[in-house]
């Protein structure tokens, strides 16, 4: 099935951001104080990170179930999924609206951008990993491995010297994240946990920033949902909390020190000292 990339709606309008009633989103609340009591330290190494004049942001609300978010710095936007609506969604930096990107998007779930500045995406409906060639083409990357079909194609991220390879193992109960070695660029050994999950955590969508932390989505409860941030060497030392489940978030912005978290219905953002270690 070959498809094209919509333009942008030009007639578009933003959408809704208010919250909807839903008991867990109904307690957050803009902070009045500094430094944002959301933004926790579960290690002493955490503080580093926070920006005392920074808080959680609401940006927006009104998926279904939020996921991949990307940033685009050229044209200082943000994308992300709404994968049970079947479209990709864009937040517009300087206006501060939403509007469709892309519908029906092959309900995408997560996105990269690569060195080219073309965006890839993984279908769920196409069960297959794409990219967004810059005249709205498509090209398949990968469909296929040892003639089996992927199976809703997750996420994966590389450590930024790209030796060691993340990734979440969610078909098991309790969750972990596992890691690779990567061998001579193109081999993945010496599997190991990196990271156990207690009964009930769920980690999923994740990136690393250049001290090769991993910030990822997270849910769990309601006193646990946002993003949990593991050092290399395994450790849980931050926590930012969010009254949604945190399925995956990007960073962004003009230093890429932005965080823009999916989180159910909702897009949140806040300002953090640290920087991707890719593009998003």
């Amino acid at each position: 099935m070959e498809s094209t990339r919509r333009g942008f709606l030009g007639s578009a309008v933003a959408l809704a951001a208010t919250f909807a009633a839903d008991s867990a989103r109904a307690r957050w609340e803009t902070v009045t104080r500094y430094p944002d009591p959301a933004f926790e330290n579960l290690d002493p190494s955490f503080a580093r990170h926070r920006l005392d004049a920074a808080a959680v942001e609401h940006l927006w609300t009104g998926a279904r179930r939020s996921e991949g978010p990307v940033w685009v710095a050229d044209g200082r936007y943000l994308l992300w999924s709404d994968i049970p609506n079947d479209r990709v969604l864009c937040w517009h930096e300087t206006t501060g609206t939403v509007d469709e990107y892309l519908k029906p998007a092959g309900y995408h779930d997560g996105h990269t951008r690569d060195r080219e500045g073309r965006v890839v995406a993984r279908e769920h409906g196409g069960r297959r990993i794409i990219r967004v060639e810059h005249d709205g083409s498509v090209t398949v990357l990968a469909d296929r491995f040892e003639g089996k079909r992927p199976n809703s194609p997750n996420g994966v991220v590389f450590s930024p010297d790209e030796k060691r390879l993340y990734v979440v193992e969610a078909g098991v109960n309790p969750r972990a994240i596992r890691v690779f070695d990567v061998v001579d660029g193109h081999t993945l050994a010496n599997d190991r946990v990196f990271y156990p999950c207690r009964p009930g955590e769920r980690p999923d969508g994740f990136r690393v920033d250049v001290d090769g932390n991993l910030w990822c989505g997270w849910g769990m409860n309601p006193e646990f949902d946002g993003v949990r941030v593991i050092d290399p060497a395994g450790a849980a030392i931050g926590h930012i909390h969010l009254p949604e489940r945190c399925a995956n978030l990007g960073f962004g912005g003009e230093r890429r020190n932005r965080v823009f978290m999916a989180a159910s219905k909702s897009l949140y953002a806040i300002y953090v000292n640290a920087k991707s270690a890719s593009g998003g």
